[in-house]
């Protein structure tokens, strides 16, 4: 207990700074819990998703309406080891989560794409348990590297410029919306609150890790780590930019699958 309760002060005190008040200012900002909500809050078993766990659950003693959480953890096919240190997190950390099985790393492993087919699996199946639970939203554990990171990503492999969301409704599962509540918390402070309190959790535990598969989004974390050599708040100037997109200078662009070009209105 006395384990417990050292975890949880470190977040609201030690880690206010960093963590905490980083954590409520995404979730007040963006609007991402309201009235009556039952929040699905996803545990992967890394070192996010198991913060974002306690981060929710604290939140929640503070509430000031009413709303609801559940913890899942989807196992898309650990090995047992793996399985007993998320039980073993899931007790030192005070939390009760719904635990379910499927197949995706099976699935997934047959594939040219694993880490894709993988995270679009994985999405379906949380959607699905989520709606099971009675759930009208799904809380997910990505930080602000992974934000910044999704935006280069789709500059510089997809040729388009396309930001990872802090919240953002289904349209495969209706009366469902996902939120990020970690969109201003840094990787590395959340590393830095690991170590401080020595706890293990799991990686993704699939076949990109292990490096049979190439990680362009490492690619893309070792860029950003090498500019900021030079700009240490290059990484703040990305996520700036996606909150100031100057239409006036841009060749064009899409709104709910249309196209425009500048020249639409060009000289009118």
């Amino acid at each position: 207990m006395e384990r417990l309760k050292e975890i949880e002060r470190s977040i609201i005190k030690k880690y206010r700074k960093e963590i905490w008040s980083k954590y409520v200012k995404g979730v007040k900002e963006f609007e991402m819990i309201k009235e009556n909500d039952k929040i699905a809050v996803c545990i992967s078993g890394g070192k996010d998703s198991f913060l974002l766990a306690k981060c929710m659950q604290e939140l929640l003693r503070h509430k000031k309406f009413h709303y609801e959480l559940e913890f899942i953890v989807m196992n898309p096919g650990y090995n047992e080891e793996n399985i007993i240190k998320i039980k073993e997190n899931l007790k030192i950390l005070g939390i009760d989560a719904h635990i379910f099985d499927t197949p995706i790393f099976d699935v997934a492993d047959k594939t040219d794409n694993p880490c894709y087919l993988c995270a679009r699996m994985r999405r379906g199946y949380l959607y699905s348990y989520a709606q099971k639970l009675g759930c009208n939203k799904i809380a997910l554990g990505h930080h602000f590297d992974d934000v910044i990171e999704t935006i280069m990503l789709n500059i510089l492999y997809a040729g388009e410029y396309k930001t990872m969301m802090p919240k953002l409704k289904s349209t495969n599962f209706e009366g469902l919306e996902l939120i990020r509540p970690f969109y201003y918390v840094h990787e590395s402070d959340i590393k830095d609150w690991v170590k401080y309190l020595d706890l293990k959790f799991l990686n993704c535990a699939c076949s990109v890790t292990d490096g049979s598969v190439e990680s362009k989004r490492k690619e893309v974390k070792e860029l950003i780590k090498t500019l900021k050599k030079d700009n240490p708040n290059v990484d703040i100037h990305i996520l700036r930019s996606s909150f100031n997109v100057n239409l006036d200078s841009i060749i064009g662009y899409k709104d709910n699958g249309e196209e425009y070009s500048f020249l639409d209105d060009y000289g009118k």
